[in-house]
């Protein structure tokens, strides 16, 4: 109970003594409660209970409505927890925004006000900053170096030319000096022109080419830098990709012996089966042609015996590849060398994830050769590290030596990451992994590429996350889908955790006062994909033309946004082009800054974009007086892994429709239509041309999960109240 007092008694004191801060009932209703659900954590290696082993959990999983205003909520609770406790708070989010808006906003704020100063900082992954010893060595314009650091055709020796590799070169020396100069601290986000992946690939400070505090330039490394300065902050902001991928490697604090708070937690599930997606490439082998000469260069400078026939190995990695390729384009047919280049990747899914004739064995074969490599490239990396400690003076050279090895090894660990997951058979009644092929053709040459996934992110998470966490606060404003949070937890990994409380706080807004949502009845049923977009166009244009201020149209599928824009082009819509501003003729923030200069002079502007326009934008007032939705948002039916859980659900007996793709659905659509009602004072409507959502079982489900707009239908030009 004490420790619910601090925490409340925290955010009281906050939100009295912020300047201009108004109480909010579902704030502080927020604030409580996650204050109760970590009252009895405890945190560390020694806080275990007396009841089975087990240590004392709580996660508190909380809906917060729009305008909740949940960041200040568990901030100003689960900060000074953890400060009275002597512990770290791990604030994991999945956008850029939101970290922005809590390092830049909102915790400089809070340490303002709270009488215990705390340090803050962000945290970022190791491939944002530039290795200086690979900088240094790069910048000298040597193109032998190329080949040490570089990505396979870097350097004259591959597809580039001389004169752009002396042109990187510059680019380099630049970068050098000014790091010398302190104009720079090494971080890519920091330079005034972004890099292309290709120009800073090399010089990336990636963690299978560190030697770390054995490397002879890390009293100067600014990922070690930043690595101190987050040794120093009690509360660290990531994201949620780096959250789960240095989980056990000790870049952040342990799961186990901090609080962690999970915003923006509907992207969780989505992040999870992404990180332990593998994949490999199957047409192009190149890379592994210099590996047997490094290898044995360093071997021998490092004494290291070995009893691996290289050549061989990699004669046999690249035959099985070759076998695969092979097999794979026997697979797609000839519509593969059909296939248009600007077209989506051709996908070959494999039912059931069971493999076809002929392959198991080059797989096999891929495995060990992948195998053995990675198992010599450790023994190599081992005695690196080992030679670095030992002999200072030779720390240099032996870091020069661990790069080139360490070069390879991402893709080695793909090869048998992919070809293990390929190979894997599913133990009666679980779930198979999804597995497939994707091709595509770039510059008149085939590129494919073979993919696995697990389909169950909750297992994921439950294993690899949950176990380890202590205290958490698992948060978004679209969490409940369909009326209940049944689907977020399952498919986060919580539904059967006993240390899971969950809480529902309504936004403050008035919805039935200050929105609308119109739900418009076609004539062509949406299943209808050519007539149904050519009637909802129409409408959508019609539409368009009452928009005096802010408007934000949401499609489905890039191939319909650029129907509208076609559209658009013809002389009788030339005005109403001039107001749309679309996604892709910029950058997201251009776009919003030009929309928003717009309305500010009393234009009216409308911008059209895809799914990610519809989360995150804040556009509140005249800024989004109106929001078209031109579709349900479904997620596309060619996704291998969508079809491989239902495929899996349908062979258990279940339904995937009802049990996936709708409250998937409608955790997308409370996300669209959130972005109409940003404050209190707002006024908006939103315009559904998709009558599925009134007239079918499964949309009338996902009405469930919205705000209580006022409901109206519009049929035949007619609009009345449901």
């Amino acid at each position: 109970m004490a420790r619910e007092a601090i925490a409340l008694a925290a955010f009281d004191h906050v939100v009295s003594h912020a300047p201009g801060f108004r109480a909010r009932p579902g704030q502080r209703e927020m604030a409580a409660f996650i204050a109760e659900t970590l009252a009895g954590v405890k945190l560390g290696d020694d806080s275990v209970s007396g009841e089975a082993g087990a240590p004392e959990r709580g996660i508190a999983v909380v809906q917060a409505g729009t305008g909740v205003g949940k960041s200040a909520a568990y901030a100003a609770t689960v900060i000074p927890l953890a400060l009275a406790q002597q512990k770290r708070v791990l604030i994991s989010t999945a956008t850029v925004a939101l970290q922005e808006q809590l390092v830049n906003k909102d915790l400089p704020a809070l340490a303002a006000l709270l009488p215990q100063p705390f340090a803050y900082a962000l945290a970022k992954g190791r491939g944002r900053y530039v290795c200086r010893l690979k900088l240094d060595q790069l910048a000298g314009g040597d193109p032998q170096d190329a080949d040490l650091f570089g990505e396979e055709g870097a350097g004259p020796a591959g597809s580039a030319a001389k004169d752009d590799w002396a042109q990187r070169a510059r680019q380099y020396a630049q970068w050098t000096i000014a790091l010398d100069q302190g104009d720079w601290n090494g971080d890519r986000d920091r330079l005034d022109d972004p890099p292309e992946a290709a120009l800073w690939a090399p010089v990336a400070a990636e963690r299978h080419t560190c030697t770390a505090r054995h490397c002879p330039a890390y009293n100067s490394c600014s990922y070690y830098q930043s690595r101190n300065r987050l040794a120093q902050a009690q509360v660290i902001v990531v994201n949620h990709d780096l959250l789960l991928s240095t989980l056990g490697l000790h870049a952040l604090p342990a799961p186990a012996d901090c609080y962690l708070v999970l915003d923006e937690a509907h992207h969780l599930p989505s992040v999870a089966q992404g990180q332990f997606t593998s994949q490999m490439d199957l047409m192009r082998a190149g890379w592994l042609d210099p590996l047997p000469k490094a290898f044995e260069e360093v071997a021998r400078a490092i004494a290291h015996r070995h009893d691996l026939d290289l050549a061989e190995a990699t004669r046999g990695a690249k035959a099985a590849l070759a076998d695969l390729a092979r097999l794979g384009m026997d697979l797609l047919g000839p519509a593969v060398r059909e296939h248009p280049a600007e077209a989506p990747p051709l996908v070959h899914r494999l039912d059931a994830g069971a493999l076809p004739a002929g392959w198991a064995e080059p797989l096999a074969q891929l495995q060990g050769h992948a195998q053995r490599l990675l198992k010599l490239a450790e023994a190599l990396a081992t005695q690196l590290r080992a030679n670095a400690r030992d002999n200072p003076g030779e720390a240099a050279r032996c870091a020069e030596h661990y790069a080139r090895i360490g070069r390879f090894a991402p893709r080695l660990q793909s090869l048998h990451d992919t070809t293990s997951q390929w190979l894997l058979l599913a133990s009666e009644g679980a779930p198979p992994q999804a597995k497939w092929i994707e091709a595509r053709v770039e510059r008149g040459m085939v590129a494919m590429s073979a993919h696995a996934c697990p389909l169950q992110p909750g297992s994921l998470l439950s294993g690899h996350l949950w176990r380890q966490v202590r205290g958490a606060v698992v948060t978004s404003a679209s969490l409940v889908t369909c009326g209940g949070f049944d689907h977020f937890l399952h498919e986060a990994g919580l539904a059967w955790d006993a240390a899971v409380a969950t809480r529902e706080v309504q936004s403050p807004f008035d919805h039935a006062r200050q929105g609308r949502l119109v739900v418009v009845q076609t004539r062509a049923d949406p299943k209808d994909v050519d007539g149904y977009t050519r009637e909802m166009l129409d409408l959508l244009l019609a539409d368009l033309r009452e928009v005096r201020r802010g408007a934000l149209v949401l499609f489905t599928s890039r191939a319909q946004m650029r129907s509208a824009q076609q559209l658009l082009e013809r002389g009788e819509h030339a005005r109403l082009r001039e107001r749309v501003l679309a996604q892709g003729e910029a950058s997201r923030t251009v776009l919003l800054k030009r929309h928003a200069q717009r309305v500010g002079e009393g234009e009216a502007s409308i911008l059209f974009g895809l799914q990610s326009f519809g989360e995150g934008l804040d556009l509140p007032g005249e800024l989004c007086e109106w929001v078209f939705i031109t579709k349900l948002p479904f997620a596309s039916p060619s996704d291998p892994v969508g079809q491989a859980r239902a495929e899996w659900l349908k062979s258990q007996g279940r339904d995937p429709f009802s049990e996936l793709v709708v409250p998937a659905t409608g955790a997308r659509l409370l996300q669209w239509t959130g972005r109409a009602l940003r404050t209190e004072t707002d006024e908006a409507t939103v315009v559904c041309y998709d009558a599925r959502l009134l007239r079918q079982g499964y949309g009338r489900r996902m009405l469930q999960g919205l705000p209580p707009y006022r409901l109206q239908r519009r049929q035949a030009g007619v609009t009345a109240d449901v």
